[in-house]
């Protein structure tokens, strides 16, 4: 007598991630690959958007103004030649973006950013909305 099983549409899915995940088919230090976080609030009338960055010098960051979005990019790349080594050259590269849309008050010509001790600050003003015309109601002359 065959025993009925329930169909889980997931279940391949799950053993494979489970396979390519937990045995070594990635070294280690691949399956713990920081991302840069990145924080966007409003500080009163600001918007902020902070990234962290850290191994990024200013001159490796930049900031546009894309169709209403804040475009952060960030590359840096590394060569290391050594030929009393085992290796005569060792590359590394690290790359970082993020588009936050920004709000129709943004006003975009008055952005700051700076970065400090790995962490990027990009403040946008954001100018209040104007408070909503009040008419008055007059009572009808007979």
């Amino acid at each position: 007598m065959s025993k009925l099983v329930k169909f889980d549409p997931f279940a391949e899915m799950d053993a494979l991630q489970r396979h390519f995940f937990d045995n070594d088919v990635w070294p280690r230090q691949m399956r713990s690959v920081a991302v840069p976080t990145t924080d966007v609030y409003m500080d009163g009338s600001n918007l902020v958007v902070e990234a962290h960055l850290p191994k990024f010098e200013d001159k490796d960051v930049d900031i546009s103004i894309e169709h209403g979005n804040l475009v952060v990019q960030a590359q840096r790349h590394e060569k290391e030649e050594d030929k009393g080594k085992k290796y005569v050259v060792r590359e590394s590269s690290s790359s970082f973006y993020r588009s936050v849309q920004l709000p129709e008050r943004a006003d975009t010509d008055a952005i700051e950013a700076h970065l400090e001790d790995g962490v990027l600050k990009v403040v946008v003003p954001v100018t209040p909305a104007p408070e909503p015309k009040k008419i008055a109601v007059k009572a009808k002359k007979k």
